[in-house]
């Protein structure tokens, strides 16, 4: 698949490198050891609507962030880094994400 690349502008209108849109994916949910009162929650309205089948529920986030990098591995890098540093809290949760290059409309 060809993407189509174009020039951005920085805060003073200088153009960079050729820049690319990336869409991540990223789901956030509590590490399988930590306590999950949330989903108990959950779990308990689902009983209470008659869907008694349900053994377990896991509540987490998930989160949509479009953003311009130069290539694929910078992007990565930088998801990886706002996950580590805000969007997740590595003590008590984990994540995953799926990284796209968006093709512009």
């Amino acid at each position: 698949m060809v993407y189509a690349l174009k020039p951005s502008t920085d805060a003073v209108g200088t153009t960079s490198p050729l820049m690319s849109t990336f869409l991540a994916r990223v789901y956030v949910t509590l590490r399988p050891t930590v306590n999950d009162p949330q989903g108990l929650t959950i779990r308990g309205g689902l009983h209470l609507l008659g869907f008694t089948s349900v053994d377990g529920v896991r509540a987490g986030k998930y989160l949509e962030i479009s953003f311009e990098e130069q290539d694929e591995e910078t992007a990565n890098n930088k998801i990886e880094e706002m996950c580590n540093r805000l969007l997740a809290n590595p003590v008590i949760e984990q994540y995953r994400f799926e990284l796209d290059r968006v093709q512009p409309s």
